[in-house]
């Protein structure tokens, strides 16, 4: 009879972040878990390709501060319209 291990995404993100954060040894990890290391080397390597690399951070970064500066704009448009609405509306009575 075998015994079948659920493992959970949650299971998988603690062995990855063992081996990621903790430079534990995907077969040090494995054994402590009690799983296969091809299983742990295989979440680790996902993990790794779901990341995004550098320049991906820098791209990210700069799209950022790019809709930071929009929303800022957009913001200091709407001000001046609700003052200049309310003007009107004043002008009108």
């Amino acid at each position: 009879m075998t015994i079948t291990k659920i493992i959970t995404p949650e299971f998988r993100a603690e062995a990855v972040r063992l081996v990621e954060k903790e430079h534990q040894k995907p077969a040090h990890v494995a054994k402590e878990l009690g799983v296969s290391p091809t299983a742990v080397r295989e979440w680790v390597t996902k993990s790794r390709a779901n990341t995004p690399a550098a320049d991906d951070v820098t791209t990210l970064k700069k799209e950022n501060e790019q809709l930071r500066q929009e929303l800022r704009r957009a913001q200091q448009e709407k001000e001046i319209l609700k003052k200049a609405a309310a003007f009107f509306a004043k002008e009108l009575r």
